[in-house]
This record gives C-alpha cells, sequence and structure tokens, in this order.
C-alpha cells in the first residue's frame, strides 16, 4: 500500500447532457448530468455517479484520504485496527433505515465513524426526494418486514 496523498488524474473522454437537478426540477445540475458514465483507468475504475470531473476528483481524493488513514492506522495499530473499523462501518450501513416518512437515513452513524460527523454536504440538505410522493408509513414498514401478503 503507498502512502499517496494526491489521487492520480483520470477524467472521462465524453459527456452528454441532461436537464434537472434533482432537488430543483429545471434546473440544469451540471455535476450530476449524465449518471451512467464511471471514471477512473481501466484498471481501477471508480463506481462514481457523475461524470463531471470535478466531482469524480473529489470522490478519488475522499477515497485516497480514507485509504491513508486506514494504511496508518495499521502501521500504528497493527491490521486489526482498519478490520475493526472497517467491520463496524459495514455493520452501521446495514443497520441504517429509517422510512421515507420519518425522513429516511441520515447515516450519522457511518459519518461518525468516518470522522466526516461535522461536515455538511449537498447530500445532507438536498436528498434528492424533495417532489417524490412519500409512501405510506404502514405500507413502507410492512414492505420491509416482509408482511405484505
Amino acid at each position: 500500500m503507498s502512502l499517496r496523498i494526491v489521487p492520480t488524474k483520470a477524467t472521462p473522454s465524453t459527456t452528454t447532457t441532461s436537464y434537472g437537478a434533482p432537488s430543483a426540477p429545471g434546473i440544469h445540475d451540471t455535476l450530476r448530468s449524465n449518471l451512467s458514465l464511471t471514471t477512473g483507468t481501466s484498471s481501477t475504475p471508480s463506481p462514481v455517479t457523475s461524470s463531471h470531473p470535478l466531482e469524480a476528483r473529489l470522490t478519488r481524493w475522499r477515497a485516497t484520504q480514507d485509504a491513508l488513514k486506514m494504511e496508518g492506522l495499521r502501521r500504528m495499530y497493527g491490521i486489526a485496527e482498519p478490520i475493526r473499523r472497517g467491520m463496524e462501518l459495514r455493520i452501521t450501513g446495514m443497520g441504517e433505515w429509517r422510512p421515507l416518512a420519518l425522513g429516511a437515513s441520515a447515516c450519522v452513524h457511518s459519518d461518525i465513524l468516518n470522522g466526516r460527523d461535522a461536515e455538511v454536504g449537498w447530500e445532507d440538505v438536498f436528498t434528492g426526494g424533495e417532489m417524490m410522493d412519500l409512501p405510506d408509513f404502514h405500507s413502507e414498514m410492512e414492505g420491509r418486514m416482509r408482511m405484505n401478503w
């Protein structure tokens, strides 16, 4: 594992435009247009959901910083610390669920474990479901618990 601080530069070659931001219909969302492209090199494709070079670079920056942090923990405390943190992140990711009627999942536990609990991002404010009809609380719970016979 290298101690790379800055990710390698890789940008997509083509993009197409689409109209409408998820939180404001009718306004073009430059960062999230053309969601089908992936970025990265051919050997290490990254699962970025946008084709904008800035967002792809920021996603790779965060991944590189996380890898650097885990490598530092491994070198300082041994392999058990990154494994434990990865296990805790996976457990919190599987357990975080709230019904849409209550505001959906806020991923608070994952943010705390990643050290991002003091950050406010675009996804924290605009979830993309502002114009969506919310399902009934009881029907959503029945579907989640497989009680909708």
